[in-house]
């Protein structure tokens, strides 16, 4: 039998390779110059989680955060039982100081939080823009459940190709946030090591993001992975995206203005507990229902926790 392939598929396969480009380091972000690039936001939750976001100080003070030689923690609270009518547990949410548009962000992670309840996240967007400007996220999940999945959440307008060349399966193919309860369109991994507990036992790994007028892709390498490029586990001053094989997601402009749905993105990092998404999904294999084991369970959360070794973006 005949395989087929079709124009457009065609463009994509071509053009793929010929927009990747070599990137140079203008930010390398290790250890305390995270708490340079970034600030913390204490702020009320927008997605109505059982968290109270704390600031920079108080973070320092609980030891919510920590930093020292290639390590920055960020996690939540692991000692205090909450009162049902008072705030939720005290965790951390950061937005980078600078905004990004064409650019390379690669995240070296060694651990992430993980336990029920938990619904971590890091992503991209401009806030007061949201969603006209887009919103591009990296890793993100809730309640250990696996794998990760690659989503952007944009105004009307926006779709993906049924297939596209990448390693991770599409989900839904429309990205409107106004869509089935701001799904998004979503990529799929297909390693159990790019989320939770499995990450974490795997020592972590890599996620990165090229981002472009045309196009956005985004790649994970769990830590031992041999396909990791050496530019990447280097954390070298260049890389160059054409050797790092297929995406885990390729997000084209075939039917999405790229330039038009996504403005200038900042970093956001962020713990939130329970809410619209790990509070409505919580599984019956995790104990009582979300917020009471939140409330109730602070040793629960100790692995609540992200250890970043460095995070490079490159234009």
């Amino acid at each position: 039998m005949k395989s087929y392939i079709s124009p457009v598929l065609t463009v994509l396969l071509l053009a793929g390779p010929a927009l990747a480009a070599s990137y140079q380091v203008s930010d390398s972000i290790v250890g305390p110059a995270f708490y340079d690039a970034f600030d913390f936001q204490a702020m009320a939750d927008p997605t109505h989680g059982r968290v109270n976001y704390v600031d920079g100080s108080t973070a320092q003070n609980q030891n919510l955060t920590y930093a020292a030689g290639d390590t920055f923690i960020l996690r939540a609270d692991f000692t205090k039982t909450l009162d049902p009518a008072g705030p939720g547990r005290d965790s951390v949410r950061v937005k980078s100081r600078k905004a990004y548009t064409t650019h390379v962000a690669v995240f070296d992670v060694r651990h992430m939080p993980q336990g029920c309840g938990t619904w971590p996240a890091v992503w991209t967007t401009n806030e007061a823009s949201w969603p006209n400007g887009g919103e591009i996220d990296i890793l993100e999940g809730i309640n250990d459940l696996t794998p990760n999945s690659l989503t952007l959440h944009t105004s009307p307008g926006c779709t993906m190709p049924a297939w596209r060349p990448e390693t991770g399966t599409a989900t839904q193919l429309d990205c409107n946030s106004a869509v089935n309860g701001n799904t998004g369109c979503g990529v799929m991994l297909n390693a159990e090591q790019s989320y939770g507990p499995g990450f974490n036992a795997a020592g972590g790994g890599w996620y990165a993001m090229e981002r472009t007028p045309t196009f956005i892709k985004i790649w994970f390498w769990s830590r031992n992975d041999q396909s990791v490029p050496a530019d990447v586990r280097n954390g070298n001053d260049n890389v160059n995206t054409d050797s790092w094989g297929t995406p885990s997601a390729l997000f084209p402009n075939d039917s999405c203005d790229i330039q038009q749905h996504f403005n200038d993105h900042n970093i956001i990092i962020n713990l939130t507990f329970c809410g619209d998404w790990a509070g409505s999904a919580y599984p019956p294999s995790c104990p009582s229902n979300c917020v009471d084991h939140v409330n109730n369970n602070p040793a629960d959360f100790e692995n609540a926790f992200f250890d970043f070794a460095s995070l490079r973006v490159y234009e």
